[in-house]
């Protein structure tokens, strides 16, 4: 896949602005995409948009098909009538300076519930049709509305946890489930619909706006997922259903004692029988709702960092061969051309590249990680970039641009220094003083002659640490940060939009090649 030359932003849509806790598809989200057609900007890449469970990561999700519910517009919610103004009236007094997830999950959760009351009260013949045919036309819904239904029941605990009967998907118990928890049950497959509903108009103003969206794929799942337990067959399990083996990544620039992402591996061999119909199907999926797809952690494809189920750490862990080309292959032949985009970070081998150079996936570049002291760093400098490339100022795992450049947080690696011998180095490869430091950075990689540009909005704006979305290996108190339009000033807006008009990134109609 080739890609017209142009530039995007990276902002997750629980990052927009909004007195509802988090942000949302709502009018919210229509503003950005209007922001990004005013600024010249082609593409909005957003992180993984399915259903958060442990530590509110999108990387670790209740299923790899659904979409988050805490990202339904309550104001669409009140337009379409199931909704009334008073239960808007009555939200809390939320921060808009970033997630208090506790606190949004419990009230959006209620919020759900009088909007399903309200449809099943008032809905139109049309209307129910519309559901009805959601429902019909997505067969993971049904596991995964039950798979809620049933840890809501069980006060959120991890399916293993459940009695045997429903952990080991028993017929009889399911079917007695399904009955007891009829009504549960439906108010998770309703939220879905309204994900999905909300989603498609705004995936619709951003084609208007000529803005494509670039989604995320995790390579793994949660193990406490609907994934997991529907289809326990397709996993390293023990016999009590828990990971025997869990994925990861060695020690790196991140963690000295690696990254212990905790997700069960998949039985490669048993999906291969199949002709990977399970990859197939959330392949049509994401593609369903994205332009262009972010395939994360795309060295595990070739090899994967399988760890023991009950180590602490990811250091102990050894290099396991993945699928390869079979996947891929499978993939294109039920798809045709694949819009992948492969996170080709961290410890890359000659076998990976190759995999990727085999089926045209451009691979990504962190221009925050050029100016460091190990080997790796000149292939991040923009004098080495191949065309075919997706260049990041930083990514959701960095620290923003104007963080790292003060001396960062939670890079434990990094030294008083090697901050300054990152910064000396800076300054001598980009020929500046450094007082601008964010829109050096901007500048490099809408310079560069990289395809894609990718910027996080944090280095748009020029934000600090206290912006900074993730900390890998940080247990809590990610994914919060949220922007307010305040921070986007005219003169924010007029250079963004200069700047990418001046290095030929502005095109109206881009297409791939």
């Amino acid at each position: 896949m080739e890609i017209a030359r142009q530039s995007g932003i990276l902002l997750h849509p629980t990052s927009l602005p909004g007195r509802f806790g988090v942000g949302d598809l709502g009018p919210e989200a229509h503003r950005f995409v209007d922001f990004l057609s005013e600024t010249k900007q082609r593409l909005w890449q957003v992180l993984p948009l399915g259903p958060t469970g442990y530590g509110d990561s999108p990387y670790q999700c209740f299923s790899a098909f659904a979409g988050n519910p805490l990202l339904v517009s309550p104001e669409r919610l009140r337009k379409d009538g199931w909704l009334g103004a008073a239960d808007l009236a009555k939200a809390p007094a939320f921060s808009d300076q970033g997630v208090d997830f506790g606190a949004v999950i419990a009230w959006k959760r209620e919020l759900l519930k009088r909007a399903g009351a309200g449809f099943e009260k008032g809905a139109s013949a049309k209307a129910r049709e519309s559901f009805e045919g959601f429902r019909q036309a997505n067969p993971w819904l049904a596991d995964y509305a039950l798979f809620m239904a049933l840890k809501d029941a069980h006060r959120g605990a991890a399916w293993t946890s459940w009695e045997r009967d429903l952990a080991n998907r028993r017929p009889l118990a399911l079917e007695k489930a399904r009955r007891e928890l009829q009504a549960d049950v439906r108010v998770h497959e309703f939220a879905q619909f309204l994900f999905f509903q909300q989603w498609a108009e705004l995936r619709a103003h951003a084609q208007a706006r000529g803005i494509r969206i670039m989604g995320d794929v995790p390579i793994f799942v949660a193990h406490d997922s609907a994934d997991v337990w529907a289809h326990p067959e397709l996993f390293v399990l023990s016999s009590d259903g828990s990971p025997a083996v869990v994925a990861g990544v060695p020690p790196d620039y991140f963690s000295e004692t690696g990254q212990l992402w905790g997700n069960p591996l998949y039985r490669w061999e048993t999906m291969a029988r199949t002709g990977y119909v399970w990859w197939v199907e959330r392949f049509r999926a994401v593609l369903g709702l994205v332009d262009l797809v972010r395939l994360d952690h795309f060295r595990g494809f070739e090899a994967y960092w399988e760890v023991p189920g009950k180590d602490l750490t990811a250091v102990h862990g050894r290099w396991v061969k993945g699928p390869g080309d079979a996947l891929f292959e499978a993939l294109a032949a039920a798809l045709g051309q694949l819009p992948i985009v492969a996170e080709n970070l961290g410890v890359i081998t000659p076998e990976v590249e190759a995999l990727r150079e085999r089926f045209g996936f451009p691979g990504m570049a962190i221009l925050q990680f050029a100016f460091g002291t190990d080997a790796s760093a000149e292939c991040f400098k923009p004098h080495n970039y191949p065309r075919h490339l997706v260049v990041y100022t930083g990514t959701h795992d960095n620290d923003t641009i104007a963080g790292w450049w003060s001396g960062g947080v939670g890079d434990s690696t990094r030294t008083a220094e090697d901050v300054q011998a990152e910064r000396d180095h800076c300054r001598e490869y980009l020929g500046i003083e450094g007082r601008e430091i964010h829109w050096d950075f901007v500048r490099a990689v809408l310079a560069s002659v990289a395809d894609l540009a990718v910027i996080p909005l944090q280095d748009v704006l020029g934000l600090g640490s206290e912006a900074r979305m993730n900390v890998p290996a940080k247990p809590a108190g990610n994914w919060r940060w949220r922007f307010t339009w305040e921070q986007v000033t005219g003169g924010v807006r007029d250079r963004l939009g200069r700047m990418t008009e001046m290095y030929s990134r502005a095109d109206p109609s881009p297409v791939d090649r």
